[in-house]
């Protein structure tokens, strides 16, 4: 009987350990448009890199190589072309509150 209580208390302690939230949680900074596209910019600027260093180690065909880089090179223009319109946006509401 004497264990039955033990484990009982066991398991609760051990749900109470795993599913209690503190009363404040640390989420982090909150994220913004513009700062999601630097971190994509960044990661695409790396995937063009390790694609360029895996074609000259001879790892990639032509092909893939150019499709692969063609893609990437695409989306990077995509993406520094919404950063420039946000930072245009940006700049322009100043201007706009100042009127």
């Amino acid at each position: 009987m004497i264990w039955l209580i033990c484990c009982g208390m066991l398991a609760v302690a051990s749900l109470f350990y795993v599913f209690y939230l503190p009363g404040k949680l640390f989420l982090g900074p909150e994220k913004t448009r513009a700062g999601y596209l630097r971190e994509r910019k960044d990661a695409v600027y790396e995937n063009l890199r390790d694609l360029n260093f895996e074609y000259k180690a001879g790892k990639v065909p032509d092909v893939d190589y150019r499709s692969l880089k063609s893609s990437l090179q695409d989306e990077a223009a995509t993406i520094l072309g919404e950063i420039a319109r946000l930072e245009a946006k940006a700049a322009a509401a100043p201007r706009r509150a100042q009127e």
